[in-house]
């Protein structure tokens, strides 16, 4: 039972224990517990108080037991509810969590034996058939840094935290955390970052110590961080800077155009798609698949990149030096 710091962590595991266990005495519970005899006894009367019964037999083999027969409410939960756990247990393991494994295995046993057998067969089925994309999650280096920094972005609470860059050069910063995201298989905090003066975002897996500070901040009314994280990623500086007019309005490009592709900008007559890039053929490839038309207004070797994209593709199988086969799209011109 270590690494149980609090209070109440403390008393709803001595309850665990009594319900695995039966009668146990109080020097084994003590140190199950990892806490003097008298705390023991106040942690007794804290489940007394919840109108939990328990007894308490002396002598040689005595101890303290839950009364006779007595059984905790069953925790109730509708089909969807107990879909909706079923479900985020096995999402939990998809998101890079430290220890996440054993961690959603305990969580899935507790709730089991709390359910009536219809649902508990319900989500062992999920568990054994349902399986989700983990999309290359990486750890966000340790669940506490997750957790102080999930409690301090609710409070609204400053922070001081260690951070590694890509460089491997390390700083102290104070950071006002505005919220924590998780995107393309990395956990990341957002929030105003006092020593570049600005909104910064992060990656968990490079934040080292942290530590709350007494001091408060006002997060933005309705703040997007994974608004935030895309527009950083799609403005980040790259070997070429692109424009392109699309021919839609700003709902139908949403639809389309993946949010780190670029920023959408609505003008009049359509929608301008500003992008970074270090491949202009990646990006001819992107503009293509789009299902509306479109304008290249800068650079000029975008447009080139497209008519060659555009000419492989008349070309069909010849031009990648294979034949046709049976089956496979012939385009109009095709020799």
């Amino acid at each position: 039972m270590a690494g149980m710091t609090r209070p109440t962590t403390r008393v709803l595991a001595l309850l665990e224990l009594l319900q695995n266990h039966g009668l146990m005495s109080g020097p084994e519970l003590a140190r199950r517990l990892e806490v003097d005899p008298r705390t023991l006894r106040r942690y007794m009367v804290a489940l007394e108080e919840l109108g939990i019964p328990i007894t308490a037999e002396r002598g040689r083999d005595g101890g303290y037991r839950l009364m006779q027969g007595f059984k905790l409410p069953p925790m109730m939960f509708t089909d969807d509810e107990a879909l909706a756990l079923a479900l985020g247990l096995l999402a939990a393991r998809g998101l890079g969590l430290a220890d996440a494994a054993p961690a959603t295995e305990s969580a899935r046993a507790k709730l089991e034996r709390v359910m009536p057998e219809r649902l508990r067969r319900q989500v062992r089925a999920l568990d054994a058939t349902v399986t989700l994309e983990q999309s290359n999650a990486q750890p966000p280096g340790d669940n506490v840094a997750l957790a102080v920094l999930s409690q301090a972005a609710q409070a609204q609470q400053r922070v001081r935290l260690h951070y590694r860059a890509a460089s491997a050069a390390e700083t102290a910063r104070e950071v006002d955390p505005y919220a924590l995201a998780h995107r393309d298989g990395r956990w990341y905090l957002v929030g105003h970052c006092h020593l570049r003066g600005g909104l910064r975002s992060f990656r968990l897996d490079r934040i080292g110590a942290v530590q709350p500070l007494p001091a408060s901040f006002l997060r933005p009314t309705g703040f997007d961080a994974l608004g935030h994280l895309a527009d950083s990623i799609a403005t980040l500086p790259r070997a070429h800077a692109t424009r392109v007019r699309l021919h839609t309005d700003l709902a139908g490009a949403r639809r389309a155009v993946f949010s780190s592709l670029g920023v959408l900008e609505a003008v009049d007559g359509g929608v301008l798609l500003h992008s970074q890039t270090d491949d202009l053929g990646w990006m001819a490839l992107q503009l293509a698949a789009l299902p509306f038309g479109f304008e290249i207004e800068a650079p000029a070797e975008l447009g080139e990149a497209l008519a060659a994209h555009a000419r492989g593709l008349l070309a069909g199988p010849a031009a990648m030096g294979r034949p046709a086969v049976k089956g496979e799209m012939v385009v109009k011109g095709e020799t």
